[in-house]
Parts: C-alpha cells; sequence; structure tokens
C-alpha cells in the first residue's frame, strides 16, 4: 500500500504551540524542539522516523535539532531528516528552523573535530548534502575548542552566514567566559550570536551556577536546553529502582547504573509525587519546571515514538509553579550529583 502525500495539519498553529522571541533576534521558536540525537538513526526504521516528525510539525514544532555525528551511526540522523525533507517537507521548508552543529568527533583523523575552520566548514558542507537543503536556519560550534584560536572558530561561522550557507549561528557546551569573548566578536562582526545551547534540568543547574545561563541573558542571546530529563531519570522509569531492559541505564552508554544511587532513587519519588499532586507526569512537570524559566527560549527534547511526544507536549499545558513547590523541589534535587 502505498502512503498518501503528507499534507501538515491545517490546525497546526492554532494555540498548540506557544513561541518565545529567541534573545534581541526576530526569530520565534517554538517553547519545545524536536531533538534528533537518539531515535532517528539508520538502526531506527524510517517509517516510525517520519511519523514522528510529521506529528511535530503538526504539532506546531517547528524547530528540528540535529549535529553532524547524531544517530547512530554518525550522521544518520541528518539523512533520516533528508529523506523527510525531500519526500514531504520540501514544501514548508520556509515554516521550519533546521539546525545543525559541528564540533565532536565525526571522521578519522585531525580534521574530523573541534572547531578548525577547516572541520566546520567541510562538516556543513556534507550535514546541508545529508539533509537535501541548500542551508541551515541556526548552525552551531558544538563545543569550545582549546587548542583552535577562537578568532579562527568565530570567523568560521562569520563567513559561513555570509556565504549563506546559515541565517544564524550559535554555540553550545562553552564555558562562560568564551562565550563572553564570542558574543563580543560576532556581534563586532555584525553576525551576532544567536542562542546558546546547553544542558540544563532541574537535576544539573550548572549553566546556572557556572554562568552561560546568566551570560546569554545579558548579551541579548536566546536560550534552549538540552537533556531536559537527565537521560531519562526525571521520568516514571526508574522509580521502583528496577533498570528495565532497552533503557539508558541498562546499556551503560549514556547513562551509568551506579548512577541510579538510592539517595537519587528517593529524591526522584518525592519529585514523581510533587508532579502527581500537579497531575503531571514527573517528565511532564521536568519540561514545564524548564518552560517557567523566561531565560529558557526552547527546550529540546526527544522522542522514540508519536504518542512519547503527544505526552511531552502536554507541558505545555502548566508551566506555573508555586512558591512551595519550587521550594520542595529545590530541597530534594541539591544534594544530587550535577554530572553524569
Amino acid at each position: 500500500m502505498i502512503n498518501p502525500p503528507y499534507r501538515a495539519a491545517d490546525d497546526r498553529y492554532d494555540n498548540k504551540m506557544k513561541y518565545e522571541r529567541c534573545g534581541h533576534s526576530g526569530l520565534l521558536l517554538p517553547r519545545i524542539s524536536l531533538g534528533l540525537w537518539h531515535n532517528f538513526g539508520d538502526v531506527d526504521p524510517l517509517s516510525r522516523s517520519r511519523e514522528i516528525l510529521h506529528y511535530a510539525f503538526d504539532s506546531g514544532i517547528t524547530c528540528f535539532d540535529l549535529a553532524n555525528n547524531y544517530g547512530p551511526s554518525y550522521g544518520s540522523a541528518e539523512l533520516t531528516f533528508g529523506a523527510v525533507m525531500k519526500g514531504s517537507f520540501q514544501p514548508y521548508r520556509d515554516e521550519m528552523i533546521i539546525t545543525t552543529k559541528a564540533g565532536f568527533d565525526m571522521w578519522p583523523g585531525p580534521y574530523g573535530n573541534f572547531g578548525s575552520r577547516k572541520y566546520l566548514m567541510a562538516s556543513l558542507d556534507q550535514s546541508l548534502k545529508r539533509m537535501n537543503l541548500d542551508y541551515v536556519d541556526i548552525f552551531y560550534s558544538h563545543c569550545y575548542d582549546p587548542h583552535t584560536p577562537i578568532e579562527e572558530t568565530l570567523q568560521a561561522l562569520v563567513d559561513i552566514v555570509r556565504r549563506g550557507k546559515s541565517l544564524y549561528v550559535g554555540i553550545s557546551n562553552w564555558p562562560s567566559d568564551k562565550a563572553a569573548e564570542a558574543y563580543k566578536y560576532l556581534a563586532a562582526r555584525d553576525c551576532p550570536c544567536l542562542i546558546y545551547q546547553g544542558r540544563y534540568n532541574m537535576i544539573d543547574r550548572r549553566v546556572v551556577s557556572d554562568g552561560p545561563l546568566a551570560a546569554a541573558k545579558a548579551s541579548g542571546v536566546g536560550f534552549t536546553a538540552f537533556s531536559p530529563l537527565e537521560q531519562g531519570v526525571l521520568t516514571d522509569r526508574y522509580l521502583n529502582g528496577a533498570i528495565p531492559d532497552g533503557s539508558r541505564a541498562s546499556q551503560g552508554k549514556f547513562l551509568k547504573s551506579d548512577y541510579l544511587t538510592p539517595q537519587l532513587l528517593k529524591s526522584i519519588e518525592g519529585l514523581n509525587a510533587i508532579a502527581a499532586g500537579r497531575n503531571q507526569s514527573l517528565a511532564e512537570m521536568a519540561i514545564a519546571w524548564l518552560l517557567k524559566d523566561a531565560a529558557v527560549t526552547s527546550v529540546i527534547v526527544g522522542a522514540s515514538s508519536k504518542a512519547q511526544l503527544a505526552t511531552t507536549l502536554k507541558a505545555l499545558n502548566n508551566t506555573t509553579f508555586m512558591p512551595d513547590e519550587l521550594t520542595a523541589i529545590d530541597m530534594l534535587t541539591a544534594p544530587l550529583s550535577p554530572s553524569i
């Protein structure tokens, strides 16, 4: 049976999604963006990936967050997105914010990672081919490179915009002092940094304690949060103390099983009780907790199914917290480790 051609939902902008201005720019981003780090690689069925992407756009999600090495395997998430772009999204390209990044490991040898001009430009050229695009909307330096002169990395970003390969540029995972340098350099060349992308959730608040969140806000730079569920910890998956088969803790790559300490599990139970009192799941509350922050432009969520994404979007329904709820959340999360 041949699937009928995709037509986006006519009501995709009818109050399904809320949009926030990104820093001092003219660009609005959806409060929730879809990240393709997992579940969109060549190990995943294209039909399921397509279904999730279609549902996201039909729900008002206009921002799709990728990177050169998302998959697995490396590059395959971009290939998946490129197949959907060519097959069904092309008529809606101007309604979308498509982002990609380069910085972490991508290919062998001395030119396949970090922040050299050669790597950033070569990587973006490859990304555009994989995604069937002439340009991306946002291109990120995915990590700070302590070995390459900062001016080389930043000038490459400037030139990428001037060559029309990206409309905006951003930085991700940069320390706050280097981020401040980047903001000044880029602004002085009429290519202001649009956005900072950082890891942020109820447990891991280092973007607050180490300064990147405040630095972005002070410089008129937007902020998008990734890992809002702390690799699945802030869900009901580990509430009973067991490690389900197929979970990230069971795989041990991005979440180590020894991270799930008795203290952490007790705190998660307490957070779940607060969420229940708000008529939310723990995952919904974790995302709503980020969305309450005026400094957060958008939250990047993952999805392994259409149903999971539908549940995640319910977080938009209640992003207001009472003072006693915030105090209780802080008390439960303060003792926890900030890293995995």
